[in-house]
């Protein structure tokens, strides 16, 4: 038989429904925040920090926003929606169009599925530019409980 959730997780999972909206989050950022994002992973590809050659060798309209650090600010939405009360199980992202650099990315997602037998819940995610089109979608499986 399995354990009853903690009284705080059962408060939790009351509050959750099929097609529930996550709280949205928004990110703009800097060439400096680029070039160290790109700094910490390794990635040396001037795409996400020389602009004169990104558009001039290899034809962007501007500075590329990595792959990488889109996956990680879904990431920290789900995280956050979670909180301490969460496990996240199974994350996954792709992405579908370039962000630039000026671009203001919106990170958001909605419950696609609750599963009260096991306290998981799958939520579907975006990553959305300011004319409302998914650059970057994603999946994340949370368990609570």
């Amino acid at each position: 038989m399995k354990a009853p959730l903690p009284p705080a997780t059962q408060a939790r999972w009351a509050t959750l429904a099929l097609g529930q909206a996550l709280p949205e989050r928004t990110f703009a950022p800097t060439i400096a925040e680029l070039f160290l994002y790109s700094a910490i992973i390794w990635n040396a590809h001037r795409i996400h920090y020389d602009s004169d050659y990104t558009v001039n060798q290899e034809g962007h309209e501007g500075l590329l926003i990595t792959g990488p650090l889109q996956g990680d600010w879904l990431c920290q939405s789900v995280t956050e929606w979670m909180g301490a009360a969460g496990t996240l199980e199974r994350f996954a992202f792709s992405h579908r169009q370039p962000a630039y650099l000026g671009d203001t990315l919106t990170a958001g997602g909605r419950i696609a599925a609750l599963d009260a037998a096991t306290g998981r819940v799958t939520l579907e995610l975006a990553l959305r530019n300011q004319r409302g089109e998914v650059v970057t979608p994603g999946e994340a499986v949370v368990r609570f409980g």
